[in-house]
């Protein structure tokens, strides 16, 4: 546990060069770092809505009322269209010149605009780290490279996809963090993205899959939940200038609970094998277990972020947390004591965006001005997901 006393006490001197922690992973420890920024942060969201009438249609399970009011969602963004006749997705064509329409493009645009708030070239980048689990292409680090080559970044610029889900891109900025401390790094983009609409496939969807322990689960949630999206924070090591910038604290850790089940692609799943059902191809979300770890890891987060300290808690102007769905957001907002209009939320209109949203939902409170870099504001991300990452940063902006 962080020390409550130093905690609060760098928060009400804004010394961002320094705190104090338990010497616990994933936390700075007692002495002197360097000054780690957001310098920039971006965002990408389609324009085509998608109702609940509509994604009901094509993935027969719940009426669209029913999605309404267990998930608290109603319209998700999708960059591909389908038929809601046949169920199935409709790739752009080969020749059709669209842009984005496809997830490098969206990561391109995300990160393109972190950088130009940031006022930082492609060239100063020492790492792109794309965060996701549906890229373009799976192997070789695709997504990542394909990044790189577009921005022009430097030859010896790391360029690696990470294969993570909703919990990542808090889990992967403390990784980021860790290495902007050691000095070989200076300036380090996170992009994180959500590709949904290409794998909507009604038989995938709507077929089960056996658990081990009898439990039969179909991917209808996912479809009704996930929506497509993509964001970008990049990341800027400096000596401390007594300026209020700055990342307070931040935290990764790991658990190990099956949220969410996609067992195709793997060496053990090849559809040439025979072993392959149509539900390995589908994201099948484990509902119940996530609503029941769902609050147990954020509140982990900001207990551990905080310090556990209710008037540092106090101070965030703004919260930027994982969102699985609106009614389990409003429930955990509730429990916490949190006052509602402090918390960021888009599910209802977006839907899921994966490891995108919390970026997603920074990115537009900077355009809109209810945040600003430099201005000191005290925010707070947290995210948990998957099988599990989860992580948390509190900053100064």
């Amino acid at each position: 546990m962080i020390p409550r006393a130093s905690l609060l006490a760098r928060l009400l001197l804004w010394e961002p060069g320094k705190v104090e922690a338990s010497g616990r992973e994933g936390r700075f420890q007692g002495r002197h770092v360097k000054q780690i920024r957001f310098a920039g942060v971006g965002s990408f969201v389609p324009k085509n809505t998608v109702s609940n009438e509509r994604i009901a249609q094509a993935i027969p399970g719940w009426p669209a009322e029913r999605i309404e009011e267990k998930l608290g969602i109603h319209e998700r963004r999708f960059l591909w269209e389908f038929d809601e006749r046949t169920g199935k997705a409709i790739p752009p064509p080969d020749d059709a010149r669209l842009y984005p329409a496809c997830n490098v493009d969206m990561c391109e645009v995300a990160l393109r605009e972190a950088l130009a708030m940031g006022g930082v070239a492609p060239g100063e980048l020492d790492a792109v780290f794309v965060v996701t689990c549906s890229p373009d292409q799976v192997s070789f680090n695709h997504d990542a490279m394909a990044v790189h080559q577009r921005l022009g970044c430097r030859q010896d610029t790391f360029a690696l996809v990470i294969d993570d889900g909703c919990g990542g891109t808090p889990y992967v900025i403390d990784l980021a963090r860790r290495m902007l401390e050691g000095g070989t790094f200076k300036t380090i983009a996170v992009v994180a993205s959500s590709f949904t609409s290409p794998y909507l496939n009604r038989e995938v969807f709507t077929s089960e899959l056996e658990l081990a322990s009898g439990k039969k689960l179909s991917g209808i949630l996912s479809m009704y939940v996930f929506g497509d999206g993509a964001s970008a924070v990049v990341l800027r090591a400096a000596e401390a200038d007594g300026s209020p910038s700055g990342l307070v604290a931040s935290l990764a850790g790991n658990a190990h609970d099956q949220l969410v089940i996609h067992r195709a692609g793997g060496a053990l799943n090849l559809p040439f094998q025979g072993r392959t059902q149509p539900a390995d191809h589908a994201f099948i979300v484990d509902g119940l277990r996530v609503a029941r770890s769902y609050p147990v890891f954020m509140r982990r987060c900001l207990e551990e972020v905080t310090g556990g300290d209710p008037a540092v808690l106090a101070q965030v102007k703004r919260f930027y947390f994982h969102q699985p769905n609106r009614r389990l957001m409003d429930r955990f907002i509730q429990d916490q004591g949190l006052a509602p209009e402090k918390v960021a939320c888009h599910v209802d209109r977006y839907g899921n965006t994966s490891a995108a949203g919390m970026m997603t939902l920074l990115a537009e409170d900077l355009r809109q001005g209810v945040v600003r870099l430099g201005s000191g504001d005290l925010v707070l991300v947290a995210a948990v997901g998957a099988n599990v990452h989860y992580g948390a940063q509190l900053v100064r902006l």
